[in-house]
This record gives C-alpha cells, structure tokens and sequence, in this order.
C-alpha cells in the first residue's frame, strides 16, 4: 500500500495546490546494506485540525494553541533549503524528525529543560481526527516566548561558516586562526548565532554582542552556555556510533518566570549536519546525513534561492527521505514501522 495522504487546508502563505501527493516510492535502492529501510505510513504536506487555533505555520512546523500555557506542535513533510519551502514533501520527514528530537530531548533533559509535556494526544485532537495520521508527529508543548535568535554550535567549518571564513577570516566576529580549510574541525566549538528570519527569508549570522543588545547580557549567555553544553554531549555520543555532527541549530524559550527551555526541534537532519564519520574528509563538503542531496540538485538549477522554489525529482526525495530514515536508525535505534 502507498501511504496515507492528508487532506491539506488552505492557510495563508501555503495554498492547497502547492503540495501535491507524491507518488508511493520504494526506498530500498538507496539505503546501505546495513541499514533496513524505515516505513513511511503517512504523508502530511499541511496538517488540517479544525477547531484548533492555528497560530503559526512556519517552514516545517504547524503550532496550534491548546489554551494559554500549552501548545500543539505538528511537524509536516514540508521541505525547506535555502530558507525556501519547496513545492512538493518528503513523504515521512515530519515523523522523523519528531521521533528524533524526542529521542535527543530525553537524553539531554539533564542538561537543559524542554518543552515537551506528557500528555496523550488524543486529549487534545479535534473529534474525528485519525490518530494514526499525527501520532508520531505531534507532541503537546509548553507555550513559551521565543528567544528571536537561531543558536547555532559549530565545530566544523562548513556551510555559511565556511563561507564568512573566506571572506573575512572570522565567524560572527570570532577569530579564527589562519590557513583552515573547508570542513576542517575547530579548535573547539563555537556559538554563532543567527537572526530568525520569517518564511521565504533567509537568516543572517550576526555576533554575540548583537544577541546581547536583542535579548540583554543575562539571557544571551545562557543561550550560548546551553547551546555549547548540548552540542558538546550530543557530539561525543554521535561519535561513538560513527557519526560526525558538524553543526547545529536549536531554539529557545522562556516561561513566564524566565526560565530557559530548549524547544521547536533537536539534533534533526533538518537542524543539523550529520556526517558519517568513517567517510570525512578535510577539504571537501562531505557525505551527510541530511537534505545535502537536495541543496546539492538545486545548485544545479537556474534558480535564485526565493520563493517558489522547483519542484524536486523523485529519485532526489526519495534519496534524501533514506538518509533522514538511516540517520534514525544509527543514532536512536528507532524505525518508523
């Protein structure tokens, strides 16, 4: 059987004919031997959950309000690069990612407290929604104040990194020493934050003395401490089986108190760079674990990286829903049968 495709709404900035139901694939050819391949049950282009109030519907995730301290977070099949939303999904992303962070929010509660509340989905969906459709992809949140910054850890020089680097020697005004090159690991890991663009714009890496004007010198170190303290731990367990974790970015917030939660997604192939270790190599942008197939196929087209983007081929989505689904499999055990 193909998967179960979800009857999409028609929000404001996503209409309904933008994401068409992509055909039932087989990803077996691109999965390594040792790896087996992930079921995809379902597909959701935009989630749909009348009576609800729907409050965000940002490049992955829909968030709905609960009441005035709980949140409903769905995470769909929307595919975003080069902070564009693409035409057509990625059947299963959305549980993936969402099994995955759940997985890392649970190793690293000891470190920094999360959003994620223990309650039954079915509390809280609208009568008549299938269950099947969002119970590996939503969870019931605390409803916090967005930290209005991206928390980026680097360790490895790649990416926009790399590329500030050329240009200019340092990264979000920190030094680095000369003659690195592309992918080349760090002295130690870094804080580079970036803005948090809105949908359709890009983000933009700014210096640590910009997060201290936006948020004050108290909140910006505990975001950069928190940061640095995840990356740090998740790094050392990924390297134990095999993967090299290059970058990633998390989100912030705060309750009503000030206390900071980690929330949104963590340690996903959508956040991160998830590198197979035995595979790296200095100079170059090396295999990964993540949509590099997808940047990759788009480097390839007449595009200007804004909205709309290109509808993306089969074999392309197909490739990259593997590696979402190995990337699972390695780090937390976990298939989505």
């Amino acid at each position: 059987m193909g998967p179960k495709v979800a009857n999409s709404s028609s929000a404001p900035g996503f209409p309904e004919a933008a994401f068409p139901a992509p055909r039932s694939q087989r990803l077996e050819w691109a999965l390594p031997r040792h790896v087996e391949p992930a079921a995809v049950p379902t597909t959701l282009p935009q989630s749909n959950l009348p009576g609800l109030e729907l409050i965000h519907r940002g490049k992955v995730r829909d968030v709905y309000a609960l009441s005035d301290d709980r949140l409903l977070m769905v995470a769909t099949d929307r595919l975003s690069a080069f902070d564009v939303v693409m035409p057509n999904p990625i059947p299963g992303k959305g549980e993936m990612l969402t099994q995955i962070s759940n997985f890392w929010f649970g190793k690293t509660a000891h470190l920094v407290p999360n959003h994620l509340l223990d309650v039954p989905l079915a509390e809280v969906l609208p009568p008549g929604t299938d269950l099947k459709l969002y119970e590996k992809r939503a969870v019931v949140t605390r409803r916090l104040k967005p930290v209005p910054v991206e928390a980026i850890a680097r360790g490895y020089l790649i990416g926009s990194g790399w590329k500030d680097y050329q240009a200019t020697g340092s990264l979000c005004g920190i030094a680095l020493p000369a003659g690195l090159k592309q992918a080349q690991q760090l002295p130690a890991p870094i804080f580079t934050p970036s803005t948090k663009a809105a949908v359709g714009d890009h983000d933009q890496n700014v210096s640590f003395e910009a997060v201290v004007d936006a948020v004050g010198a108290d909140l910006a170190n505990q975001v950069r401490d928190a940061t640095l303290a995840i990356y740090q731990w998740a790094a050392a367990y990924a390297a134990e089986r095999g993967i090299i974790i290059a970058d990633t970015k998390f989100e912030f917030g705060t309750d009503a108190s000030g206390k900071l939660y980690v929330m949104d997604e963590m340690l996903t192939p959508d956040s991160s760079r998830f590198w197979p270790a035995d595979e790296y190599r200095v100079g170059i942008s090396p295999p990964s674990y993540d949509k590099q197939f997808v940047r990759d196929w788009l480097e390839t087209q007449d595009w200007n990286k804004t909205a709309p983007g290109p509808v993306i081929p089969d074999e392309v989505i197909a490739r990259t829903a593997a590696k979402y689904a190995e990337a699972l499999q390695r780090l937390a055990g976990i298939r989505l049968d």
